[in-house]
């Protein structure tokens, strides 16, 4: 994960309650326009390096902080990863399968997403703010409030006409038929997407004009709608054997919102993705050459590309310490010999009590 994650990136380790890791850490303060941390408020405020504490020695700093649950509340204690945050922002509710437990949704989690992009996002809002007033302030960021923000229709179904709202599964609550299709070969699946008459139109064409969709409880949306689960079972049939990837050519031409279902090989292998150059070539000292997901965005006038692999843990110690914050061999020395910076964990960390 952190290999993807951190790339493009800078790592130092420091002791910050040490005072002279403090003294470091501040002369970097000093020099930064942004501050960003993501832990239990206590554990930030117990550093001491809070907001009004980081201000006297930049008055103008921005600190970006993303706590689980907020820095106040009755939940603001309390230690949260993404699933626990995504459950009682109503998101675990509502994604699972209309026939299986809430527990089964798997292991792939909104709330890091959702966290990241909100976090970027209010970083740019109060740097625009400073560059019109001067000023820099404290943002908080809770990442469950964050979740919230992605599921508003079904909080305002509940609101509006006390429904509540259950999984869908591939389902949709205005489209249908929807779902996800097993096709030809070893799980293999695609995923199809209907929401109009020309879209069903289109389908119907793909599928050869089969006599069961002539059925006039499926002409209107409303009347798919109510019957999308016996529509499902005859894209099922339909489907069944064919071979996924042609098969989402085939509704494309026809203007039918589809696509196949990649695994890791098939979207390594996706003749679009090769030919947009999405993955790049990156050398990590430790875990050597790999293609990584590349920018998904594209600027013509800023282009940009994976610059540094993932750093080790402090390696660019000496570059900050030394190039950047001006400290001396001596005091380099100094905080090496205590410990308080290097490139490995101590000992003590991984042997038993």
């Amino acid at each position: 994960m952190f290999q993807c994650h951190g790339r493009n990136k800078l790592s130092i380790t420091s002791d910050i309650p040490d005072p002279d890791c403090m003294e470091t850490y501040m002369r970097l303060v000093a020099i930064s326009d942004v501050v960003m941390e993501n832990n239990v408020p206590q554990t930030y405020d117990k550093i001491g390096v809070s907001y009004e504490v980081l201000r006297e020695t930049r008055p103008d700093i921005i600190l970006v902080r993303l706590p689980a649950y907020g820095l106040r509340g009755p939940y603001t204690s309390y230690r949260a990863m993404g699933p626990q945050m995504e459950s009682p922002a109503g998101h675990t509710w509502i994604r699972g399968y209309r026939d299986g437990p809430v527990t089964d949704s798997g292991t792939t989690y909104l709330a890091d997403a959702v966290g990241g992009v909100s976090e970027a996002f209010a970083t740019l809002v109060a740097l625009a703010h400073r560059k019109q007033t001067g000023q820099g302030q404290l943002v908080e960021i809770p990442t469950t409030e964050s979740v919230v923000n992605y599921v508003p229709e079904s909080i305002m179904d509940y609101e509006v006409n006390g429904r509540i709202q259950g999984p869908l599964g591939n389902a949709h609550t205005s489209r249908a038929p929807q779902g996800c299709y097993m096709c030809k070969g070893d799980d293999n699946w695609l995923v199809i997407s209907s929401g109009s008459d020309d879209e069903w139109c289109g389908l119907v064409r793909a599928m050869g004009d089969p006599s069961w969709a002539q059925d006039r409880r499926f002409t209107t949306v409303l009347g798919r709608y109510r019957w999308q689960d016996e529509i499902d079972n005859h894209i099922s049939a339909w489907t069944r054997d064919k071979d996924h990837i042609e098969l989402m050519h085939l509704l494309k031409a026809q203007g039918v919102p589809s696509a196949p279902v990649y695994d890791q090989r098939e979207l390594f292998e996706d003749p679009h993705m090769r030919s947009r150059g999405h993955f790049e070539k990156l050398t990590q000292p430790a875990t050597g050459t790999h293609l990584y997901s590349g920018m998904s965005w594209k600027m013509e006038k800023t282009p940009n590309s994976i610059r540094l692999p993932s750093p080790m843990l402090g390696e660019h110690n000496e570059m900050i310490y030394k190039d950047l914050l001006g400290v001396t061999d001596e005091e380099y020395k100094c905080l090496e010999t205590k410990g308080h910076i290097g490139m490995d964990y101590p000992a003590h960390l991984y042997d038993p009590p």
